[in-house]
């Protein structure tokens, strides 16, 4: 006896289909290419962070560095911020690396390299190892865990381990881990270079 096969489905139970449906798909294109975006945009403001501190700090803008006392009007860099350290283990240190050359040289080209390569978008690994270094030193000579400068005045830190030199340190290894250049940035075509294709630190 012939049976009959119905030409609809029922809508009783069926397993969940494991292929990406196109419907779903482009939403979800959408959203990582929004991500992409949203962290280039970091990247590049956190980029402008660094090349603005190269700027005024060797122009003297009058900001953080007073008019005329710019890295090329002779001023030092470094030691206005390292003289003045007055808590933590390092201090007499970074009293003594204070205004030397090496110091001011090394700082100021950290601070113009990072910056260029957070803003093109290359290079991002050596950025974040420069920059979490630097962060690293800064947070030593800013020492939040203590309450008390040296001197016995209060220190004003309002967290004894968190601030802003770990968030951009944190920020800055991230950007490199997802690879953020790669949107608004030159991150594409530093990646087809065949010194970095052979050197993936270069990345």
């Amino acid at each position: 006896m012939a049976v009959h096969q119905p030409t609809h489905r029922g809508s009783g139970f069926h397993l969940p289909s494991f292929r990406r449906d196109r419907a779903v798909s482009a939403p979800e294109a959408g959203t990582l290419t929004a991500r992409a975006y949203v962290l280039a945009s970091v990247r590049v403001l956190m980029g402008f962070v660094f090349l603005w501190a190269f700027l005024d700090k060797t122009f003297g803008f009058g900001y953080a560095t007073a008019s005329g006392k710019g890295w090329i009007d002779g001023g030092s860099p470094t030691e206005g911020f390292l003289g003045h350290v007055a808590v933590g283990p390092m201090q007499s240190t970074f009293h003594a690396w204070a205004g030397d050359a090496w110091a001011d040289w090394l700082f100021m080209l950290g601070l113009l390299g990072i910056g260029l390569a957070l803003t093109a978008g290359v290079a991002l690994r050596l950025a974040a190892f420069a920059g979490t270094v630097m962060m690293a030193l800064m947070w030593v000579a800013e020492w939040p865990p203590a309450k008390h400068l040296s001197d016995g005045s209060p220190s004003m830190s309002t967290n004894p381990f968190v601030d802003y030199h770990l968030i951009y340190a944190v920020v800055l290894i991230a950007l490199a881990a997802v690879s953020a250049g790669d949107a608004l940035g030159l991150g594409r075509l530093w990646a087809r270079l065949p010194i970095v294709r052979d050197h993936a630190w270069l990345r």
